[in-house]
C-alpha cells in the first residue's frame, strides 16, 4: 500500500510538520536533540524534569545535595530544575534558528513541578510554544498556561482522563489547548498510564482508544483539527497508514519517543547508543518498581533484574499468631512479632543461607530479605532523598503539607532519580534504569541502522518523513 504522506500543520503559527519529539527526562533529551528536531521542522521537547545546567566550560554541572534536610534539599532540586530547564531552552530556541516549534515537558507527580514550571516559563518568553505534561492529572496546567500564553499539551490514556480534565478545568482554557496526546500505556516508553481496570500482560489496540477519545473530544465541542498526538510504539509510518487523514480520528500527529535516542545529537553516552542496537524483543520490561506508584517501561537489564529478585524473595506476615501464620520468623528480623507459614518459613532460611540475611520491611505486611550491602545501600539512598517526586515510596517523601506520606518507605523500589542520573552522565548501564519504548528491539531489525550507521537528527526526521 503507497504512504499516503505528511502534510504540515500550524502549530504556534508556524508550519511544521506533525511530528513531535517524545520528551525524556533527566536529560534523556535536551538542547542539541530536540533543538535539531526544531531545526528539522517538527516540534522539539526539551525535557524540564532535572535538566543540566552548564558550567563556562560548558560542562554539566553535576547536581549535588550537601544540604541537611530533605526539604533543604527540594529547595536546592527546585533551583537546580529551573536554571537546567531555562539553559536547555535558549540552547534549543538558538540551534532551531525560527523553524519548527519547541516544547517543553513536565511530569506532574515530579517534584515542585508548579513552580518549575512557572520559573521557566517565566524566563523564557516567546521560546516556548508548549507544555506538554503527564504523569498524574495535571488540572492546573491550563491556568498555568494561560499565565504564560503557551500551547498546553496533556498526556493521557483514555478518553475517560481526557474528560475528566475537561470537565474540571480545561473547558475554561478551551484557546490555548494545543494538542491532546495519547500515551499508549503497553507501548510508550518511561511511566505509563495504566489504570487498575487494565491487564498490563493484555495490550490493547491504541486505535479504538484513540477513537473514543476523539468522541469524547467531540462531545466537549472540539474541533477535529486540534490534533491528537498517537505516542508509544511508533516507528514507520506506512504502519500508520490507516490513522491519516481518517475522517474517524481527526487529525493525527505523531510522537518519536524512542528513535531520537539513537541519533548524534542525541545526549546519550555512547555505550547507552550502543546497546539500543542490541535489544531484542521482550527485553523492554512494563513493571512496578518506580517509586512513583506508576507502571513504567525500561529495559530488563541487570539493575532490574535485581529488583525482580528482590520482590520475589518476599513473604507476608501478621504481628499475631493468626490462620496459617502459625510460626515465629526466626531470621533477618529482631523481635518476635512475625509469624509467618511454615513453607514460608524455609524459604526465608533459603534465602539467608544464600547471603540474604536481613528482611527489611514493607508498607504491604509483607518482608523482603536482602543482603547486608543491598540494605545498606536501600538505606544510604533513602536518607539522601532530595524530594525529586510530589510523592515517593522509596523515601516517604512528600512534597506538601508535613511532607511525608505517612506510609513505611517501600525497600522493593529505589532512588529513581539517582538511577537516571547515573545512566545519562556515563555510570555503569547495568547498575542503573534504561528507559525505552516497547519498540527499542527495532533498531537491531531496521536497515536504516545497519552497519552502525547513526543518523543526525534531520536525516531521521527525513527519513521518518518517507514512510520508513
Amino acid at each position: 500500500m503507497e504512504f499516503k504522506g505528511l502534510k504540515p500543520i500550524i502549530y504556534g503559527g508556524r508550519e511544521v510538520w506533525p511530528l513531535v519529539e517524545g520528551g525524556k527526562g533527566v536529560s534523556a533529551t535536551n538542547h542539541m536533540s530536540s533543538g535539531a528536531w526544531a531545526a528539522a521542522g517538527g516540534i522539539g521537547t526539551v525535557s524540564a524534569v532535572n535538566a543540566d545546567s552548564y558550567d563556562s566550560d560548558g560542562n554539566p554541572i553535576p547536581q549535588v545535595y550537601p544540604q541537611r534536610t530533605r526539604e533543604e534539599r527540594h529547595r536546592q532540586l527546585i533551583q537546580y530544575g529551573i536554571d537546567g530547564a531555562v539553559e536547555q531552552v535558549r540552547r534549543a530556541h538558538e540551534i532551531a534558528g525560527g523553524k519548527g516549534a519547541i516544547n517543553i515537558n513536565v511530569l506532574w507527580e515530579m517534584g515542585g513541578a508548579q513552580e518549575i514550571l512557572e520559573g521557566v516559563l517565566s524566563q523564557t518568553k516567546g521560546m516556548v510554544t508548549g507544555v506538554t505534561c503527564g504523569a498524574g492529572m495535571p488540572y492546573k496546567l491550563s491556568e498555568i498556561a494561560e499565565r504564560h500564553n503557551v500551547y498546553y499539551l496533556p498526556i493521557v490514556s483514555s478518553g475517560r482522563a481526557f474528560r475528566a480534565l475537561w470537565k474540571r478545568a480545561y473547558h475554561k482554557v478551551p484557546h490555548l489547548l494545543g494538542a491532546v496526546v495519547y500515551e499508549d500505556p503497553w507501548l510508550a516508553g518511561g511511566h505509563n498510564g495504566l489504570s487498575n481496570a487494565e491487564d498490563p500482560l493484555k495490550p490493547e489496540d491504541p486505535y479504538p482508544r484513540v477513537k473514543a477519545l476523539r468522541e469524547v473530544m467531540r462531545a466537549a465541542g472540539i474541533a477535529d483539527t486540534l490534533p491528537i498526538v498517537m505516542a508509544g510504539g511508533v516507528w514507520a509510518l506506512r504502519e500508520w497508514n490507516d490513522w491519516i487523514d481518517n475522517p474517524e480520528l481527526g487529525q493525527i500527529i505523531f510522537q518519536f519517543g524512542t528513535r531520537p535516542l539513537l541519533t548524534q545529537e542525541s545526549p546519550l553516552p555512547q555505550a547507552w547508543k550502543d546497546a539500543l542496537r542490541e535489544i531484542e524483543p521482550g527485553d523492554v520490561l512494563l513493571h512496578r518498581f518506580s517509586p512513583t506508584g506508576f507502571y513504567s517501561s525500561a529495559v530488563r537489564n541487570p539493575f532490574l533484574r535485581s529488583l525482580e529478585a528482590r520482590s520475589a524473595r518476599q513473604i507476608p506476615y501478621s504481628k499475631v499468631q493468626a490462620g496459617e501464620h502459625t510460626v515465629q520468623l526466626d531470621v533477618g528480623v529482631k523481635g518476635k512479632n512475625f509469624w509467618v507459614t511454615p513453607a514460608d518459613l524455609q524459604r526465608a532460611h533459603e534465602w539467608v543461607a544464600q547471603g540474604h540475611t536481613d528482611a527489611l520491611r514493607t508498607p504491604d505486611d509483607t518482608v523482603v530479605f536482602v543482603s547486608p550491602a543491598e540494605r545498606d545501600d536501600i538505606r544510604t539512598d533513602q536518607a539522601a532523598c532530595m524530594g525529586c517526586l510530589s510523592h515517593c515510596g522509596f523515601s516517604s517523601w512528600k512534597d506538601h503539607d508535613d511532607f511525608t506520606t505517612g506510609r513505611l518507605a517501600d525497600p522493593r523500589s529505589f532512588c529513581i532519580q539517582k538511577k537516571l542520573q547515573g545512566a545519562i552522565h556515563g555510570e555503569p548501564l547495568d547498575e542503573n534504569l534504561i528507559f525505552a519504548g516497547h519498540a527499542a528491539y527495532r533498531f537491531k531489525q531496521d536497515p536504516f541502522y545497519s552497519n552502525n550507521y547513526t543518523p543526525t537528527v534531520k536525516e531521521l526526521v527525513e527519513r521518518i518523513l518517507t514512510g520508513d
